[in-house]
């Protein structure tokens, strides 16, 4: 992007630095603010960089928790923003599943339907990713429901009468499966299936639902290619057993995966293994949700991760928000709800979103941007393997797809001097699981960027020898 620094520079001794911590003493006064890192100024922030209110700027290998597609202030979106058009469709928010624009068809082909995942034709938009996975839970839920009777939708008295009081056969008991360490998010259907850390779960009533381990792989995966094989194995052996445990108390209606769990660490597991979790689904007719909130969009190097997974036949339903700019699923015709108002709320999203995916969308094809991730992806990831052979006492298990990598830290309280030293040298990156480093670049990201990232996090790690 025109105008972008040449790399990071930091003013503080400290980040946050002192109006930083001026500002994030006035906020405490209302509100808590334990998660927050640093205030930023999103005026001067541009492309990669983002600028922060005491003047430091950070190369962001974080893009707020991988939510920025293409930069801060891209050209491109700014100008759409400040077109008429645009201005009125922000000030005029519609309840969409009632009162859409005229142009909302054609919006929804030229956008989201543009660059679905293939075999999906379906589409339905909402906020955010948590409000994304919990709408979808329902249709695989109402899916399963119809399938019991015979494909039909036909509801007895005594259905719609003990719906009404959360009781069966209206409220069936019924369950999802998931797999340790997964994030789904915090709203309270889907922290039923997160299982990442404890302090998102506590207090908070979930259902009993089965949950399976998640392939814990041995690094580099070259070396370690029979036990991770074995740990496939072992994992799809346990979905398998708790599916047909589920049977007589809460059947199971879907399973819901993450093509890397993210949030729980950057697990990632092979494409054979989610060969084999849909054969699994198919066997015993229950749905198949791919959770791409965090993965989709492109910065794995394809538009959605689990194209890497050369899948047989397309997800019933994958879950998408983040990069995307707002949130939604897509489906399968055979999950598609027939009543109004089973999956609904007032806005169903927001067409001002939609403009700027519009725009993002116009710039990972103008430039290419899926092979920008790719080759940057090449440059992190070789620097990433040299600095693990260099340095392997303090980093190791470098992973992912794309810039969607991570390696990780012998010990938690490296991994945390690790992210706070990187930041002192102008790098802003994010922590995950017990011991991970987490990096979520820009799809604007681009190799030269990759080398400043690596000769930073080559510093950090030459001083923790």
């Amino acid at each position: 992007i025109p105008g972008e620094p040449q790399g990071p520079s930091v003013k503080t001794e400290s980040i946050p630095g002192p109006v930083s911590k001026r500002l994030l003493n006035d906020l405490n006064k209302i509100q808590q603010t334990g998660s927050i890192q640093l205030f930023a100024d999103y005026d001067k922030s541009l492309g990669n960089y983002l600028v922060d209110v005491d003047g430091n700027v950070l190369l962001d290998v974080f893009s707020q928790i991988s939510s920025v597609p293409v930069g801060y202030n891209h050209p491109h979106l700014l100008k759409i923003l400040s077109e008429t058009n645009s201005i009125k469709t922000i000030a005029n928010r519609p309840a969409l599943g009632v009162f859409p624009g005229q142009d909302w068809p054609k919006k929804l082909e030229t956008t989201l339907l543009s660059i679905a995942p293939p075999g999906l034709n379906q589409v339905i938009t909402m906020m955010c990713g948590s409000c994304s996975n919990e709408n979808a839970y329902k249709m695989l839920f109402m899916r399963h429901m119809k399938v019991e009777r015979g494909g039909k939708n036909d509801f007895s008295d005594e259905e719609m009468k003990s719906c009404m009081i959360n009781k069966p056969p209206g409220s069936p008991a019924l369950s999802l499966l998931s797999f340790h360490g997964s994030f789904h998010g915090r709203t309270m259907g889907c922290l039923s299936t997160t299982h990442s850390k404890a302090i998102h779960k506590l207090d908070v009533p979930a259902f009993d639902w089965p949950v399976a381990d998640f392939p814990k792989y041995k690094y580099p995966l070259s070396e370690h290619i029979k036990e991770n094989i074995k740990e496939d194995e072992r994992s799809l052996a346990q979905v398998e057993d708790l599916i047909t445990k589920y049977k007589q108390k809460s059947p199971v209606a879907g399973v819901v995966v993450e093509p890397i769990q993210s949030e729980g660490g950057d697990n990632e597991a092979s494409p054979e293994f989610f060969q084999k979790l849909q054969q699994i689904c198919k066997k015993h007719n229950i749905g198949l949700l791919i959770d791409e909130v965090q993965t989709g969009g492109g910065p794995t190097g394809k538009m959605w991760c689990h194209e890497y997974f050369n899948l047989p036949d397309p997800p019933d339903v994958v879950t998408f928000s983040k990069k995307m700019q707002l949130g939604g699923f897509y489906h399968t015709s055979e999950f598609r709800v027939e009543q109004a108002y089973r999956i609904f709320n007032t806005w169903m999203g927001d067409p001002g979103k939609l403009l700027l995916l519009e725009g993002v969308i116009d710039v990972i094809k103008r430039d290419n941007l899926l092979k920008v991730v790719q080759e940057s992806g090449i440059v992190l990831r070789t620097g990433l393997d040299d600095l693990q052979k260099k340095f392997p006492n303090l980093i190791n298990s470098v992973r992912g797809r794309g810039t969607f990598l991570a390696f990780n830290a012998a010990s938690i309280d490296l991994r945390d001097k690790i992210i706070g030293k990187l930041k002192l040298q102008g790098i802003q990156c994010g922590a995950c699981g017990e011991h991970g480093v987490r990096l979520r670049p820009t799809l604007v990201f681009q190799s030269s960027h990759a080398i400043i990232f690596l000769e930073k996090l080559n510093y950090v790690l030459n001083s923790l020898k």
